[in-house]
């Protein structure tokens, strides 16, 4: 059986650098932060904690009856998975049954309705109430983002939900991928969202000492991945997603194709809960080249997750080294996280989203504040500043994950 070629026709992204995908995109080259105070919309407040925070309305894309079925993270869903849609082409399909039965949803999630959950905590154990709200599980429960997309998408194919902490979304893109190339589907709207900015998510975090403090003086650049004064990652919320589709089924419908998603790999590192270790995230790298058929040489972009911890930035410089070698030898290395924070379940999709219009724009977004390199590192982060007029064929997105997950997508140019 011949395997298909996957493409992608449309993207979407809503986070705290903006609404839209471009608007994602040339925040993050411009080295503009979305990180500042947190703040609460009620009176528990988490008072000097920063996070990356969408504080603007979100596009009204729900009618306000259905709004009680909706978690905040689904309405971030949507409005990353609409917009991929429209770009697409694919936003009005309601007459045409065989398009949407061979399309599905797969997407992913760290946590699900946090916000629905904490609510009905409060409104039992503090306000005293004898119920929760009526909709409570349709709007909790880890499948309701996927289940809306595809409902208002139309889409009748398979629709899978991936939990895997901070690779949920690198892995729903990554089996959507495997789902369009032997032959499952013709198109699969994939990617994930995350919105757990409540009191008892971020003070749970809190308790792992993994958060970094405020920079009080500025507070933007609280998130400083592979800088030699890291002292912690930043949380944050949004949605991303990406139209994956056939080679056959793209070119058929006359849909502009973005990039190509060549390769995925995925491994586990099987040795410790919390602790990322070198080894395993440089398997999945390694799978990714050989399922795309490239050696480390072709890729020019690496989009980091680096999140600001000391032990998890050391592991993936590490990694990189492992597989793509020192200094000049390696490919250029960025982490977005230090302008959009930790978005968990949805970072795999949102970096992703930011790596095809990297490889698109041929511009490299920085690693943003990065006035003091760690010197253990032999890498080039591309610090402070972008890097335009590249001359990149192909890229790497890499997400990992608490659990031992890892997972590292590869795109390249677009050639018929």
């Amino acid at each position: 059986m011949s395997l298909e070629r996957v493409v992608i026709t449309g993207l979407g992204a809503v986070s705290a650098l903006g609404l839209g995908a471009d608007t994602n995109f040339s925040h993050a080259l411009a080295g503009l932060s979305g990180i500042d105070f947190l703040s609460l919309p009620d009176l528990r407040q988490l008072q000097g904690h920063v996070a990356a925070q969408i504080k603007f309305p979100l596009p009204d894309l729900v009618k306000k009856t259905e709004l009680p079925q909706f978690d905040r993270v689904a309405l971030l869903a949507w409005a990353a998975a609409s917009e991929a849609l429209q770009q697409a082409g694919l936003g009005d399909q309601a007459n045409n049954a065989a398009l949407l039965e061979s399309s599905g949803v797969f997407w992913g999630t760290g946590m699900g309705g946090a916000q629905t959950v904490e609510t009905g905590y409060v409104d039992l154990f503090v306000e005293g109430k004898e119920r929760v709200r009526p909709m409570s599980i349709v709007a909790t429960m880890n499948n309701s983002a996927a289940a809306q997309i595809a409902m208002r998408a139309g889409f009748g194919g398979t629709v899978n939900t991936y939990s895997s902490a901070c690779v949920s979304s690198a892995q729903a893109i990554g089996e959507a991928f495997r789902h369009i190339r032997h032959g499952y589907a013709e198109r699969v709207l994939a990617g994930g969202a995350e919105a757990l900015l409540t009191y008892g998510v971020v003070t749970a975090w809190d308790a792992l000492r993994v958060l970094a403090p405020a920079n009080a003086a500025h507070p933007e650049r609280s998130c400083q991945p592979f800088s030699a004064q890291r002292n912690g990652l930043v949380l944050g919320e949004a949605g991303a997603a990406v139209m994956l589709e056939s080679l056959s089924s793209a070119q058929a419908r006359g849909a502009i194709i973005l990039a190509e998603l060549a390769g995925y790999g995925a491994s586990n590192d099987a040795a410790h809960i919390t602790k990322p270790d070198a080894a395993g995230q440089a398997r999945a790298m390694r799978a990714a080249l050989a399922d795309a058929g490239l050696r480390s040489g072709d890729i020019g972009y690496i989009n980091a997750h680096a999140a600001g911890t000391a032990a998890g930035d050391q592991a993936e410089a590490a990694s990189i080294q492992q597989v793509f070698g020192t200094g000049t030898q390696a490919p250029l290395v960025s982490s977005t996280k230090a302008l959009h924070g930790h978005t968990l379940g949805a970072a795999g999709a949102l970096e992703f989203v930011l790596t095809i219009q990297a490889l698109r724009n041929q511009s490299i977004p920085p690693t943003a504040f990065l006035d003091d390199p760690d010197p253990e590192f032999d890498l080039d982060f591309v610090a402070l500043q972008a890097r335009t007029d590249q001359a990149i064929r192909a890229a790497m997105s890499n997400s990992f994950a608490f659990g031992g997950s890892n997972a590292a997508l590869i795109i390249k140019e677009f050639v018929a």
